[in-house]
């Protein structure tokens, strides 16, 4: 299934991964995926799936997707389909990534100052993995608070 998406007379084509990863559909299997998981990580993609910044995201996480499943379990919520955690988690960007292990919100700084979530489509797989790693082993150590590999911080890039 492709979607062609026309912005600023440029035509941008995307696979749309999101109907093969779960998705949540109620604020209480929000609760209840996040609650249930016991030894693995739960990344949560709060978004639209027709927006082309979740869609360029959903490709990395369904192409991680099957690497990661001994660690991490992804899933996809629509905000418009379940606004509960938008005011909470200040879920206002076009796409927004985050993690929970075993029912603890799991930060990592990432450089940016918002060290909640990801906000913005990740480019490269492996880069995502190692942000997935890092959060995983962090979480088994008992940090809320992990680092990040890299630094996604903008200041310097002109």
């Amino acid at each position: 299934l492709k979607f062609s998406v026309f912005l600023s007379s440029r035509c941008l084509e995307f696979e749309a991964m999101s109907f093969m990863l779960p998705h949540l559909h109620s604020g209480w299997a929000v609760d209840q995926a996040i609650l249930s998981e016991e030894e693995r990580l739960v990344c949560i993609r709060f978004g639209h799936d027709y927006d082309p910044e979740c869609m360029k995201q959903d490709e990395i996480l369904y192409s991680v997707a099957e690497e990661i499943k001994s660690f991490c379990i992804i899933y996809l919520v629509d905000v418009k389909e379940v606004p509960d955690f938008n005011t909470m988690y200040e879920l206002y960007d076009p796409v927004t990534v985050m993690f929970f292990f075993r029912n603890k919100h799991m930060m990592i700084d990432l450089g940016t100052g918002n060290n909640n979530k990801v906000n913005w489509a990740m480019n490269d797989k492996q880069e995502f993995i190692d942000i997935l790693e890092t959060i995983y082993r962090g979480a088994r150590k008992g940090r809320g608070l992990v680092i990040s590999p890299k630094d996604y911080c903008t200041k310097y890039r002109y």
